[in-house]
């Protein structure tokens, strides 16, 4: 029955063989990873129509991947004004959306000063700092319910962050220390350091902040790494309960970065280890890839166990991977439903997190169950309003 929790006791030897998993033992894998999402949610996947507002592409880090981030003396290098936030957060609510993301790079007024005096100009800190402010006037002027995405955060900063956000989110992406070498994906990275970035997570924990994390695929990493990341997100969540969401995301190469040559992982690699992480995620967390990068095979997705399907814009491209379109929110209702699923429309917390009043301010949660039927979802009559 939709809703029971299925709890798993997958050991980590059964984790790596599975990952490698061929043949029937692959059927048999995501036959078993679909029966624990079909107790968690049954014949429904869901989705968050956001717009996407990248706050500022300057970044301290320089993953071997990432084209999101840039010099401040690069043409394409932008910090987002406060009129250009507003423009794009009422041009998503004209749109239907609910959720504002805020993404950014990692604490560059660390690295680049003149940066940090033109924060200083503005009036603020730290670039937190003026994210707080601007998650604060996006749900002030519009509605929208801000879901922050800017890396490492210390307590103080979640502190300062929580109050204005629905949910905030930071991919733990690999367990693995061996990516912060010369020539490997994080050198260069100090925000990249996996003890670092599990520590943020536990913090968010404490805080009580329903949280969006994940693992990112193809980048050098093991097949034990991989299984080693979705086990130390599943303790973590086991202690405080606050890991709403994880992803599997796929590695993209882009032919501006040092990663451009690298092999992508194939459908067939991402769908085994999204049903590995729901073998050890057991029924208690959502699970998404996002379809836009797999566009022609997005659909084959929802056999491994996954029941999300993540922010789909109909205003603003994905600025982490601008060369993947969004679906179109009718051609993804399609697939869903040629699989056998119903699309329903979620807001940038999940229900089980609007239910209880200590994940998020007052205020934010009375302006998300306006827009939500008893499930927690949002009503068929706010869809797109």
């Amino acid at each position: 029955m939709p809703g029971e929790h299925i709890e798993t006791s997958i050991s980590r030897a059964d984790a790596s063989r599975l990952i490698r998993a061929t043949g029937r033992q692959l059927l048999d894998l995501w036959r078993d990873a679909s029966a624990i999402r079909d107790a968690r949610t049954g014949p429904v996947i869901t989705y968050s129509r956001k717009v996407f507002i990248p706050l500022t592409n300057l970044c301290r880090d320089r993953c071997g991947y990432c084209t999101f981030a840039r010099e401040p003396s690069d043409g394409k290098a932008h910090t987002m004004s406060p009129d250009e936030v507003l423009a794009i957060a009422h041009a998503g609510r004209r749109a239907g959306c609910k959720e504002a993301l805020f993404s950014l790079g990692d604490k560059p007024e660390l690295r680049y000063p003149e940066y940090r005096e033109r924060l200083e100009q503005r009036g603020f800190r730290s670039t937190v700092q003026y994210l707080q402010a601007m998650c604060q006037l996006v749900f002030e002027e519009t509605g929208l319910l801000p879901h922050a995405n800017p890396g490492v955060l210390s307590r103080e900063e979640m502190e300062q962050l929580r109050p204005v956000n629905a949910s905030m989110g930071m991919m733990l992406e690999t367990v693995s220390r061996r990516l912060l070498a010369p020539g490997e994906a994080h050198h260069r990275c100090p925000d990249k350091v996996p003890d670092i970035r599990l520590a943020a997570l536990e913090t968010a924990g404490e805080l009580r902040i329903p949280f969006t994390t994940g693992i990112l695929i193809g980048i050098g990493e093991t097949l034990e790494e991989r299984v080693d990341a979705l086990f130390a997100i599943r303790e973590l969540n086991e202690k405080h309960g606050h890991v709403q969401e994880v992803i599997v995301q796929n590695f993209r190469a882009k032919p501006d970065t040092l990663f451009a040559k690298r092999p992508e992982p194939s459908a067939l690699d991402v769908a085994r280890t999204a049903a590995v992480a729901r073998l050890i995620l057991g029924s208690r967390v959502n699970l998404q890839i996002p379809p836009n990068l797999s566009q022609d095979t997005y659909g084959f997705y929802v056999f491994s166990g996954i029941n999300d399907w993540g922010g789909i814009s109909p205003v603003t491209c994905d600025f982490i991977n601008p060369e993947m379109a969004w679906p179109q929110v009718a051609a993804l209702r399609s697939v869903t439903r040629e699989a056998g699923f119903e699309l329903r429309e979620r807001l940038a917390a999940y229900p089980e997190y609007l239910r209880d009043p200590k994940w998020m301010t007052e205020t934010l949660r009375r302006q998300a169950l306006t827009w939500t039927d008893e499930t927690g979802l949002v009503r068929s009559e706010q869809e797109a309003l």
